[in-house]
């Protein structure tokens, strides 16, 4: 089943991935992709502001610097014009290198060459299948075909006999929802939307867990 966690900015989306894949995990359930937490920096009323997005990529836990947001890439220094991100006008500037080596870990996984690490303890601790996380799936991917190009073609392969379910972050703007659903619901045997709350935990989330018990 393709799960299609949506809503709008800074709802929670991510960190409630991030609960869920360390439940899995400690379950002894592989989770595989990425996850896509922000950074944050506390200012002076004591409020936070996003200032930056990492990617972990699953299962080995290694943190890449992702994307910064525009206006800090620019007075950094760091702004490249030329990148996809800055031409396609996206509020977060990401480096083209950064795309690339995240792109490397979705094609390891696709190719089953991630699998075939023997050095990554969370990768040999599997019970079942694994489930597929992608955080998250935005307008480079589905309105440019840039972007993690290689996250879409592993989405696009379908379970396999590799995956349970994926859950994909897609915001509700765009259309990308929709998009997401028309182009890989039926080649993962459906799709539904859910919220990241204690509803589609229960539905989704807790039986993967009793359901391998």
């Amino acid at each position: 089943m393709l799960l299609l966690l949506t809503g709008d900015v800074q709802i929670g989306k991510t960190r409630w991935l991030q609960k869920a894949v360390a439940f899995l995990e400690q379950a002894g359930i592989s989770c595989q992709g990425v996850l896509a937490p922000g950074t944050w920096v506390e200012k002076d009323d004591g409020s936070l502001d996003k200032t930056g997005i990492d990617n972990l990529l699953l299962p080995g836990h290694e943190i890449v610097p992702f994307a910064r947001r525009a206006d800090i890439a620019q007075k950094s220094g760091c702004f490249d014009a030329e990148s996809q991100a800055a031409k396609a006008g996206l509020k977060w500037h990401i480096s083209d290198d950064a795309i690339a080596r995240v792109n490397e870990h979705f094609r390891m996984l696709r190719t089953g060459e991630a699998a075939r690490n023997q050095n990554d303890e969370r990768a040999s601790r599997v019970d079942g299948k694994a489930i597929l996380f992608i955080d998250e799936l935005g307008q480079l991917e589905l309105l440019r075909d840039e972007g993690l190009t290689e996250a879409v073609s592993l989405l696009a392969q379908g379970p396999r006999d590799a995956y349970e379910h994926a859950i994909v972050i897609a915001r509700d703007k765009f259309g990308l929802p929709e998009y997401v659903e028309d182009r890989f619901g039926a080649i993962w045997g459906g799709s539904v939307r859910i919220s990241p709350d204690d509803a589609a935990w229960q539905t989704w989330i807790e039986p993967l867990v009793e359901n391998r018990a």
